[in-house]
């Protein structure tokens, strides 16, 4: 087992959502803040090679990276990956394949180990419920979001390749769609969950009689909090040296129409809910086999779901809402 409190540690994207939880994990793992980097955009383009480079030898005032935690990443909601197929290609496959060729040309592969962090939505559309890790290649991507989640896909099968051909060690994980305090809340890029919790309580401010919901509602979904997410990423850099995947979810399955109606019970709105059925539902279903995270890392989510809502719409209420206000992010 590597003891990571002894490792010099890159973690690209450690200032979002989930990297901010992570680095806090690594650090109640003994790892100093001396000995985490955070590579902050647009000083390090993750995008060119260049700039990979640069971040590499910079890291740590020329002294080798023992470990990536690559969780960055160009991703949204449905809406943003149907207005950005081609950005959220070609951002997320140059960065893993920059990432990954200089941390192997720059000699890093001998001693480190490459943590990539991948997507539910390099799952075939029609993939049996639950997704077992062995259905990846049995069909295409729903095809809002198959650009991401194809890049995401090939970032796994480089990885493997430089196993074969460089004995370089790696871990790769699909964590379901995460939720929690400090999430995305911009209407433009944010998820299922802070998109419903944000549109319900700037409903409740402005005396808005109804709600307007892309979709059906019929469709499922997985969600997994941050801090379990997080859990399991710490202990695949621990323990895992080849990049099996490894799905990372909670295991349980709600449609959207009964995610809107408890949110809507939790936030205390009391209006309407239309639907826009000319909007698309994505993917029909997503709920994932966890029994390998299990197995192979001993790791199982914690977080009770409705509790954990409890706290991501407190946070929103609380500082959330004021901290986008001051970065300019206005109400949807």
């Amino acid at each position: 087992m590597t003891d990571l409190s002894k490792q010099r540690i890159v973690v690209t994207g450690g200032d979002g959502f989930l990297g901010r939880v992570l680095c806090d994990r690594l650090r109640d793992r003994g790892v100093p803040d001396g000995s985490i980097f955070v590579p902050i955009y647009p000083e390090y383009d993750l995008t060119e090679a260049e700039a990979c480079k640069a971040m590499y030898r910079d890291a740590f005032s020329g002294e080798p990276v023992d470990l990536v935690i690559h969780l960055a990443a160009e991703v949204g909601g449905i809406g943003a990956n149907r207005e950005n197929p081609g950005r959220y290609f070609y951002a997320n496959m140059a960065m893993a394949l920059h990432l990954i060729e200089q941390f192997r040309a720059m000699g890093l592969a001998k001693t480190g180990k490459f943590v990539q962090i991948g997507t539910i939505c390099a799952y075939p559309n029609l993939t049996p419920v639950p997704f077992k890790e062995s259905d990846l290649w049995n069909g295409y991507p729903e095809v809002t979001n198959a650009p991401y989640g194809i890049a995401k896909k090939a970032a796994w099968q480089m990885l493997d390749a430089y196993r074969l051909q460089y004995a370089m060690r790696s871990s790769y994980l699909l964590p379901v769609n995460l939720y929690g305090p400090g999430d995305n809340f911009n209407p433009n890029s944010s998820h299922v969950i802070p998109a419903l919790i944000r549109k319900c309580c700037e409903a409740i401010d402005t005396q808005a009689d109804h709600i307007l919901c892309w979709g059906t509602g019929s469709a499922s979904r997985e969600f997994l909090y941050v801090e379990d997410a997080a859990a399991g990423i710490v202990r695949a850099a621990e323990v895992m040296d080849e990049p099996t995947p490894i799905n990372l979810g909670a295991g349980i399955e709600i449609t959207i129409k009964s995610l809107i109606e408890l949110i809507v019970e939790l936030t205390g709105f009391t209006g309407e809910i239309r639907w826009d059925p000319t909007k698309p539902d994505g993917q029909p279903r997503r709920c994932l086999d966890t029994s390998r995270a299990k197995k192979l890392l001993g790791w199982e989510a914690q977080m009770d779901f409705r509790e954990g809502l409890k706290r991501t719409i407190a946070w929103w209420r609380g500082t959330g809402a004021l901290a986008q206000s001051a970065l300019g992010i206005a109400p949807s």
